[in-house]
């Protein structure tokens, strides 16, 4: 097996990225919501003030192999987000792994990764969310050392899509 670097993405890196966002809704059953774009990405990843952060899992050559680009398997999204009650918090907003590399710990990496960097950062949380069928991936959180929160305290998660802000904004 190859071994895999987790690095932060660059602006190249885009359009592996959106390939595996639509791998990830298609898997979440969920394809028509993505509207994302390469661009769009790109601008808000790498831009002057960006409103994300990424990170990728990329397959090395194994010594000896061809030296070739290298093979972006998973990804994982986060941004800075903060708690009136604890202070600076990271959101995970994405993690995954192609289907085929999983069970190899690769997850696992992405996540230390980002409580690294939150650590780096002054954050004395992480956050994500997963949905209610996802057994695997919330047995790996829970392994990992996370809380569900539906479980612990009872938090349900909401969202406001744009055409309520726009309602609620008078707009």
């Amino acid at each position: 097996m190859a071994s895999v670097r987790i690095r932060q993405a660059e602006e190249g890196d885009c359009g592996n990225i959106l390939k595996l966002i639509r791998e990830l809704a298609e898997y979440e059953k969920l394809s028509d919501q993505v509207k994302i774009s390469e661009e769009a990405l790109r601008a808000d990843g790498f831009g002057e003030n960006p409103f994300y952060c990424c990170l990728v899992a990329e397959l090395l050559p194994a010594p000896g192999e061809p030296q070739g680009p290298c093979v972006v398997v998973g990804y994982g999204l986060y941004y800075f987000i903060y708690s009136t009650w604890k202070g600076r918090n990271v959101y995970l907003e994405d993690i995954y792994v192609k289907p085929e590399y999983r069970g190899q710990g690769i997850g696992s990496k992405i996540i230390k990764k980002v409580a690294e960097v939150a650590l780096e950062r002054g954050c004395s949380q992480l956050r994500l969310t997963v949905l209610d069928w996802n057994k695997g991936a919330m047995d790996l959180y829970k392994a990992l050392g996370a809380r569900d929160l539906t479980e612990a305290e009872g938090w349900h998660s909401f969202r406001f899509e744009e055409e309520a802000m726009r309602e609620l904004a008078g707009k």
